[in-house]
């Protein structure tokens, strides 16, 4: 994924947000999956955006076109999948953690990643963990799973990565993209991402208030940075 791996230090100054919170998520804060819409189910626009630039990663129906129900994949698949639009595909989502983290907590990432046959399209998945000043601190990745270890065969493959979020953290970054090495199609293909973040001890770190879902939308942060750094 060398051409379409999802840096924040390159891409969080071209990103484009808005920060239309939908309240606080009570409740899901700790042993829930923090990723909206990882099983592509829902509708993809809804919940990721692309970066600009890049088409947004599509929703796909298992079958003959794809990847077959028999073929390698979760057992709890559902209907469709994530899957490449053209060559270029990118898409992101953040999450406001409502206050800066002041004690490190644990996480899970995790998801099926995968492609068609001996191709090399592939998908990876990237969370980048942000300072206050949406700086990148951390992060943490998921694939590309590669023809070979697919032993070239259509499906996909269950990878999974155990951490720490670091003390400093305020917002997440969840980029899927997905890179064409041969054929018409963009055959990189996930499913069922999920971040999950550990419950802390409570004589350790205070729970947060909650989480506020930021929307993804368009106001530039580009932008904003130059009109800051020209204030007096």
């Amino acid at each position: 994924m060398s051409n379409y791996k999802i840096s924040t230090r390159q891409w969080l100054g071209a990103a484009v947000l808005a920060l239309a919170a939908a309240g606080a998520q009570a409740g899901v804060v700790y042993g829930s999956n923090l990723i909206v819409n990882g099983d592509a189910e829902s509708d993809v626009a809804a919940s990721w955006s692309a970066f600009d630039g890049y088409a947004r990663p599509q929703a796909v129906d298992y079958g003959p076109n794809w990847v077959l129900p028999t073929q390698p994949g979760s057992a709890d698949r559902g209907k469709r999948m994530f899957a490449g639009d053209g060559a270029r595909t990118a898409g992101y989502q953040l999450l406001d953690l409502a206050g800066t983290l002041t004690q490190p907590l644990s996480f899970k990432l995790s998801g099926w990643l995968g492609g068609w046959a001996s191709q090399g399209d592939n998908a990876l998945l990237y969370v980048s963990f942000l300072d206050d000043g949406d700086g990148e601190i951390g992060h943490a990745a998921l694939g590309p799973v590669t023809p070979g270890d697919r032993g070239n065969v259509t499906g996909l493959l269950y990878r999974e990565v155990s951490d720490w979020l670091p003390v400093g953290t305020r917002r997440l970054m969840f980029s899927l993209s997905m890179e064409r090495l041969g054929g018409g199609d963009n055959d990189g293909y996930a499913d069922n991402l999920a971040f999950v973040l550990d419950a802390p001890s409570p004589s350790t770190v205070p729970e947060p208030a909650g989480l506020s879902w930021l929307a993804l939308g368009v106001m530039a942060w580009a932008s904003t940075r130059r009109r800051r750094a020209a204030a007096p």
